[in-house]
């Protein structure tokens, strides 16, 4: 028996106005219904610029250890911890600003 008679037809994944309106589609809509993932290809996509930036920055080597001390504990790398900690700081202080 073919396995390939068996599937749902492919459904024609429609127009969208605008990203929220495909957002709010797909997170009510299962995507198999509209793509056929066992023909899906990997793709490579080198020209995307990173999310982030490096920086450079001077921190006391007491401050990196202890804070290398807190990542252990929340098995987490430190350099991901410091970023929760900035990202954490910004906020409160955006919103203080109110």
């Amino acid at each position: 028996m073919n396995v390939h008679k068996l599937k749902k037809p492919i459904r024609k994944v429609p127009k969208f106005n605008g990203e929220d309106a495909e957002r709010k589609f797909w997170s009510l809509h299962d995507s198999t219904e509209y793509v056929d993932w066992s023909r899906a290809e990997r793709m490579k996509l080198p020209k995307l610029k990173p999310t982030t930036r490096t920086i450079s920055i001077r921190l006391p080597e007491s401050m990196i250890e202890r804070l290398k001390v807190l990542a252990h504990k929340r098995d987490i790398p430190y350099q991901s911890l410091l970023k929760m900690f900035v990202a954490d700081k910004i906020e409160e202080e955006l919103r203080s600003a109110r």
